[in-house]
């Protein structure tokens, strides 16, 4: 099992950047695929990005890409996700998940975090 905890989250103005962290617990980190996901609210949570365990490969939502990137660092056990030119639509939870299933597919993702509030001002 991985333990997950997203931090990072906050207020930000529309066209400013944050960056979130997740840090996992437990020696088999590099194990697991990794990946973002939001929800908005009122809305279904959703796909942001994912990347594989070595970190070579990363999908991201047609909606965050060229402005999200996702990043890992198997040596601290930490998953991050830099978010640039934000939008208010970017507004949700985010949360950090793992998987040891296939890469793209997202209903294998078993492990999550709490989740870190995003919140983007216009």
């Amino acid at each position: 099992q991985v333990r997950l905890v997203e931090s990072g989250g906050g207020l930000v103005q529309a066209g400013g950047s944050l960056r979130l962290s997740c840090a996992a617990s437990g020696r088999t980190f590099s194990r697991y695929n990794m990946g973002w996901f939001r929800q908005a609210p009122g809305k279904e949570r959703e796909f942001a990005a994912v990347i594989s365990t070595s970190g070579a490969l990363r999908y991201y939502a047609d909606s965050v890409k060229g402005r999200f990137t996702i990043a890992r660092d198997n040596a601290k056990n930490t998953m991050y996700l830099q978010m640039d030119s934000l939008k208010s639509e970017d507004t949700a939870v985010y949360y950090c998940a793992a998987s040891t299933g296939p890469l793209n597919d997202y209903g294998r993702f078993d492990y999550w975090g709490q989740g870190t509030r995003v919140t983007v001002s216009s």
